[in-house]
């Protein structure tokens, strides 16, 4: 008798959980995110997605994902793939919960994903290498080279638009390869040709100046993140507002200057001096470099990008204004310095990784990186007073005055009498701290490239040797 009391009390306690469960409403995706506390975004390790930087984590869906995230409340955890087909089948399947990895809007793609809004345009590109003297004006040009692109890349959807009307063109598919091995690939005679979006030729083309654009392949195309394209678009809408107030804001214009702004700037012609300078002089003052960057905390390339922007690591340099050495130092900074001959490498090195240490020490603690090492440096070339009063204008102008990507807006402006007559320090070339800066930007970028390839300091490629100016 008991025992059918008991089974009776069981069984409506399970019907009344499946009746609970019934009526109680499931979550919608972004309910699910906000209350696990966690964004799962995929998306490909390379330069204009995510990658390691100096700083920390870095990269322009890197960035675009850490906003989403803080605008959410919520951790990021990033799930990276060097795979596009795998990325796109994850996001499609919900294994993640946004693709953000330079993915380029096309017909084929929105078959199976869900675009957000657009954050950037790109324009697909032909690739070659400009030492052949070989340059395709037109398809029908490739006919006798090698063109290998990206699988399941936007280049391939487009290569197959371009094949219905022109019959005779064929490509090699790579799987395993990214834009920038590619590139490589052709810098190296390996492949004749390869296709690459706008921005990652930008980046690219600062390590291998040999590289050209023969034509554009595609009109201007929009990169955007990818969600599933399914009934519930909770987190997908959340997303729509998110890059429209990034837009309304200006901090996605802003963000694009941080990550392009001083690419777009560089001079590629003096890449191959340079790359001729690491090879040839810059071992001379390895030591030097490595002994005083670690004395003063800072990055030992850094330092030696500023060297080379100060002196193309010549000793013996002067100025018109009479800075001399390899850092350039004025003869009474030398003297506050401690240095007594500033053509010696070694005491200007020390002395020049000891003025810039003082420099990001004396930036303001609410200065977060990279910010303090960019501004300390245009400090470093212009002077810390104009570097204020430039800060004044940028918060007058509605900017923040601790971020690089403002401040150099308004260091220009020190040359307009408009701007500089309310200012402590007055008149100042305002655009030259910016170019110094953006091209120790540079530089660096370029060095630890080469460094990290591994290439030893004798070693110079010749397509470095056919076209640097040793003499500079």
């Amino acid at each position: 008798m008991h025992s059918r009391i008991y089974a009776g009390i069981i069984s409506l306690a399970i019907l009344f959980s499946v009746v609970l469960n019934a009526c109680t409403p499931q979550k919608n995706l972004l309910e699910q995110v906000l209350s696990s506390g966690e964004l799962r975004a995929l998306t490909r390790n390379a330069a204009t997605t995510f990658y390691e930087g100096p700083h920390g984590p870095t990269g322009m869906e890197y960035d675009l994902l850490q906003r989403f995230a803080t605008y959410l409340n919520v951790k990021l955890t990033l799930i990276t793939s060097d795979s596009l087909k795998d990325i796109l089948d994850q996001v499609e399947d919900g294994e993640a919960h946004v693709a953000a990895a330079g993915l380029t809007i096309t017909d084929e793609r929105k078959q199976k994903v869900l675009f957000a809004p657009a954050y950037q345009s790109i324009t697909q590109q032909l690739i070659y290498n400009r030492k052949t003297k070989n340059k395709p004006k037109k398809l029908a040009d490739l006919k006798n080279g090698k063109l290998e692109v990206i699988s399941n890349s936007s280049h391939v959807e487009r290569l197959a638009e371009i094949k219905q009307t022109w019959q005779n063109l064929e490509w090699n598919e790579n799987e395993d390869a990214g834009a920038n091995e590619l590139m490589n690939l052709v810098a190296e005679n390996v492949d004749n040709y390869t296709i690459a979006d706008s921005n990652e030729f930008a980046i690219t083309r600062r390590y291998h100046p040999q590289l050209g654009v023969a034509f554009n392949i595609s009109d201007p195309q929009k990169l955007a993140w990818a969600f599933t394209n399914g009934k519930d678009r909770s987190l997908y809408k959340k997303a729509v507002t998110f890059f429209n107030n990034l837009k309304t804001s200006g901090e996605l214009d802003s963000l694009i200057e941080r990550h392009y702004g001083h690419i777009n700037r560089y001079d590629y012609a003096g890449t191959y001096t340079y790359m001729y300078h690491v090879n040839r002089r810059l071992p001379k003052y390895r030591v030097m470099l490595n002994d005083a960057s670690a004395k003063h905390d800072l990055d030992w390339r850094l330092l030696a990008a500023t060297a080379y922007q100060e002196s193309h690591w010549n000793p013996l340099a002067t100025s018109p204004t009479g800075v001399r050495g390899m850092m350039m130092l004025t003869n009474a900074t030398a003297k506050q310095l401690g240095v007594d001959t500033r053509t010696d490498p070694e005491q200007s090195i020390k002395g020049g990784a000891k003025y810039l240490r003082s420099l990001i020490n004396r930036m303001p603690v609410e200065m977060d990186e990279p910010d303090r090492t960019w501004i300390a440096l245009a400090s470093y070339n212009v002077g810390l007073g104009h570097v204020k009063d430039a800060q004044l204008i940028t918060e007058q102008l509605g900017g923040n005055p601790y971020k690089w990507e403002d401040l150099k807006k308004s260091l220009p402006l020190l040359r307009q009498k408009k701007w500089y007559k309310n200012t402590r320090y007055g008149y100042a070339r305002g655009l030259e701290p910016v170019r110094y800066v953006e091209n120790i930007r540079s530089y660096y970028d370029i060095l630890r490239w080469h460094l990290d390839k591994g290439l030893p300091d004798d070693d110079v490629p010749e397509s470095i040797l056919a076209y640097a100016s040793p003499i500079l």
